[in-house]
């Protein structure tokens, strides 16, 4: 679990370990790391926290061998790390060149590292699950360019390899959730409620729930996407966001 540590990322965690999973997460904030480590075993599982800064493709690397040394084998993957939504500004051409290449490089390409060093350890068991955490701006316009090109090309890369027959018929499925907007403390939500209440209150209104969601409801469908149930469910990108989002 990449990205472990809280939000969406821990949930998922939480998730897994509920159905008897041994979680490895991985995050650079060690404040919640290794809280959140100790929660998980308290679960009843087995549980690392690893540091790891994912625009570091060496501390990659480390989590993938520590994982496989202790445990010798891998059956999820989850690509939740990312972010970058509200880096930069409105103004494309004010935007520094260094926060496209920065926030491709969270999301997209530490999605393809982990991925790559996760494949051959799930081809040796004939079975594996990666599910990649993208965003309903992967899937249509709105938000801010750098961040939408780096979900799309992680829909595009789970898609592409889901179709690549000496994957599937090796038991690894590949697919994305795309989550709407989901509140999770410390992502700019308080701000933005701090910075113009009213202005969120319509926004979150204008939304067919008229709520934001919850971390544990994409959990849920994460956990279904890693389970033998969802063995058909391969190059899927599934939408959570409670209707939110324009495309179909």
């Amino acid at each position: 679990m990449t990205g472990g540590s809280h939000g969406i990322g821990l949930a998922i965690a939480r998730g897994l370990a509920a159905e008897g999973c041994n979680v490895a997460i991985c995050a650079r904030n060690l404040k919640r790391l290794r809280p959140a480590a100790i929660n998980l075993t308290s679960m009843g599982v087995e549980a690392m926290g690893l540091y790891a800064d994912v625009l570091n493709p060496s501390d990659i690397e480390t989590v993938m061998k520590t994982i496989n040394h202790y445990w010798g084998a891998l059956h999820i993957l989850v690509n939740n790390v990312g972010g970058g939504g509200r880096w930069g500004t409105d103004s494309v051409e004010d935007t520094p060149e260094q926060v496209w290449v920065d926030v491709y490089n969270k999301n997209a390409m530490a999605a393809v590292r982990f991925t790559r060093l996760a494949i051959p350890l799930m081809r040796k068991q004939n079975w594996g699950r990666v599910v990649t955490i993208a965003s309903i701006y992967g899937k249509e316009g709105g938000g801010r360019p750098w961040f939408n090109m780096a979900k799309s090309a992680e829909i595009s890369l789970m898609k592409t390899l889901a179709m690549n027959p000496a994957l599937a018929r090796n038991g690894i499925t590949f697919n994305t959730v795309a989550p709407g907007n989901i509140m999770i403390p410390s992502t700019g939500w308080e701000e933005e409620m701090k910075n113009d209440l009213e202005g969120f209150k319509r926004k979150v209104d204008s939304m067919p729930l008229g709520r934001l969601g919850t971390p544990e409801e994409v959990a849920s469908m994460v956990v279904f996407l890693c389970s033998e149930k969802a063995s058909l469910v391969n190059g899927a990108c599934i939408v959570v966001d409670g209707g939110e989002s324009h495309s179909f």
